[in-house]
């Protein structure tokens, strides 16, 4: 074949599209949107920007509240996920499997629909834990809990974030080489002792990266600072975000512009020292292998214990998602919970609400079509990353990892910038714009889940066929596809299953006849009704977790949604 030939290939030629398409709708729109941010009125370069936003005192408020808000939700998660991993992987404590199962649920729950639970729960006058202690122990009115405040909104995130640190340390603590716990137990030492001075130290770097996993996660935020925080006026950096850009005005996307910048350092830094810490993994190399972990007795602590993990995960999945049930069968929310109130009216509202079921419809068109292209361009990443292991891969590699640790806020205004017709495309107000967002943020799903897939087999077989006559595309096809075929059913779930109830950015991108059951739930739980709000989300639930336990049956349970 001649060097024309060569650079004119299939597999050149394909995997080129798909390195365009990082250039042409990750790269630029987010160059754009730095850009942009730096320019003045007039077109020149400028801090203008930056200093009208900072000039305000509410901006500055938003940024503050961002910190604050996000390092709370990072310590009470660091230390509820440590202490709950512990407890699954160490100890002896009964069930351990299947309480490990119960307590990463609220990961698979979308936050907005874990918001909207705690609201029916905690809403002062109206909420059911509010209404009953006020009932039946006799609290003052409207009860004890406000949930619309800060406190309010810092353990909602935990609880919905708090799986993103309790994975990381429980996979450290499976993989940690115990004879050191074992040899300080021998001599005497006590378990705390033992935890604080061993255990603890050596998962160090699962323990800090998870914690700066779940600022960044928490930064990202819009659906549960949206429903809990903008109703008592306590703004973060991506609700305020929004609200600029609903404002309409070049004013208003110049300080989005400058804010969603600020909002992408934050969540790009935090990630990169959480990924950072992770790759350190230092406790892989006590005793120079992962040697079996023997459970610590918990002994007289071992009943106080289960019953604990139990009452927890009552706390976590039970009540919220009960919440969520019952009032999608109430008549009148607020009122007793009798059967003359319970109806299924909500339900066939829902069922023949035209919106409703439009936006049914759109979420299955854009998860179907956003989890298919995001596949064949992930699966023509991956491939080339394992395959060449060139700097080039390596980039294209990393330019796939950059949106999933910037926030959805900060893509959705970065491509509206770009393709909203100034530099010659034209996507706003379009599902082709929803369908390259979704693709842009989740691709890091699908090209870290082939690539684990492409790493497990040998490429010699690819090899074998090509010397025997067939064209890269056949061997592509026919060889690497079939062997792989697991991961990339997992990895279409995976972009599948977020994308159907997206809300971050759809929220800025969608348009008339667009909106998907993110959006219609944000606006009936916002402006219109709860009952039929709490009906969306069990429809939503009911999706959510069977698409994870299909998902996780594909993959022997490892990978979950």
């Amino acid at each position: 074949m001649t060097s024309i030939g060569r650079i004119f290939s299939a597999r050149n030629l394909v995997i080129g599209s798909a390195l365009l398409f990082l250039v042409v709708f990750v790269l630029f729109p987010l160059v754009l949107l730095v850009l942009r941010s730096f320019l003045g009125t007039e077109g020149e370069i400028s801090l203008q920007n930056y200093i009208a936003v900072y000039g305000k005192e509410r901006n500055w408020d938003a940024v503050v509240m961002t910190l604050w808000v996000c390092g709370l939700t990072m310590f009470f998660s660091m230390i509820f996920a440590t202490g709950l991993a512990w407890l699954v992987v160490r100890s002896n404590l009964p069930w351990r499997r299947q309480f490990r199962s119960l307590f990463f649920i609220p990961y698979v729950i979308p936050p907005y629909v874990g918001a909207i639970a705690w609201i029916l729960l905690l809403t002062p006058g109206v909420g059911y834990i509010n209404k009953m202690l006020v009932e039946s122990f006799g609290a003052d009115v409207p009860g004890p809990f406000d949930i619309y405040t800060v406190p309010g909104l810092v353990w909602v995130m935990t609880l919905f974030y708090y799986p993103l640190a309790f994975l990381n340390v429980a996979s450290a603590l499976e993989q940690m080489d115990n004879s050191l716990e074992e040899a300080a137990r021998i001599s005497g030492a006590h378990p705390l002792r033992v935890f604080w001075d061993i255990t603890l130290p050596l998962v160090s770097p699962s323990f800090f990266a998870g914690g700066l996993l779940v600022f960044a996660a928490s930064a990202s935020a819009f659906g549960v600072p949206a429903m809990i925080g903008m109703p008592s006026r306590i703004y973060v950096l991506s609700t305020q975000v929004i609200q600029y850009v609903y404002m309409g005005t070049t004013s208003g996307m110049r300080e989005a512009t400058a804010l969603s910048v600020v909002l992408m350092v934050i969540a790009v830094i935090t990630m990169t020292l959480g990924n950072r810490l992770l790759s350190r993994k230092r406790y892989t190399l006590v005793g120079g292998k992962s040697a079996r972990v023997l459970p610590v007795s918990l002994g007289r602590f071992k009943i106080p214990a289960l019953i604990f993990s139990g009452l927890l995960g009552f706390l976590l999945v039970v009540l919220p998602i009960g919440a969520i049930v019952v009032t999608s069968f109430i008549r009148v929310f607020g009122e007793p919970i009798t059967l003359e109130n319970l109806s299924l009216e909500h339900y066939a509202y829902i069922l023949t609400f035209k919106t409703a079921l439009e936006a049914f419809q759109n979420s299955f068109f854009l998860g179907i079509v956003a989890a298919t292209l995001a596949l064949f361009v992930a699966s023509l990443i991956a491939y080339y990353r394992v395959k060449v292991k060139s700097p080039l891969a390596r980039a294209a590699d990393l330019i796939a990892t950059i949106p999933y640790a910037t926030p959805g806020t900060v893509i959705a205004l970065a491509l509206i910038i770009a393709f909203s017709g100034k530099y010659g495309l034209n996507l706003y107000n379009t599902f082709a714009i929803l369908i390259v967002a979704y693709i842009v943020k989740y691709l890091a799903f699908s090209v870290r889940t082939v690539c684990a897939s492409l790493e497990q087999i040998d490429l010699s077989l690819e090899e074998a066929a090509q010397i025997s006559g067939a064209s890269w595309l056949q061997s592509f096809r026919d060889i690497i596809l079939p062997l792989v075929r697991p991961g990339l059913i997992a990895a279409w779930f995976l972009v599948f299953m977020t994308t159907f109830y997206e809300l971050t950015m759809t929220i800025l991108l969608y348009g008339p006849g667009t909106h998907n059951l993110g959006v219609i739930l944000f606006e009936m739980q916002t402006y219109s009704n709860q009952q039929a709000a709490s009906v969306l989300s069990v429809l939503i639930l009911v999706v959510v977790l069977g698409g994870n336990v299909l998902v996780s049956k594909i993959t022997k349970g490892k990978i979950t949604i």
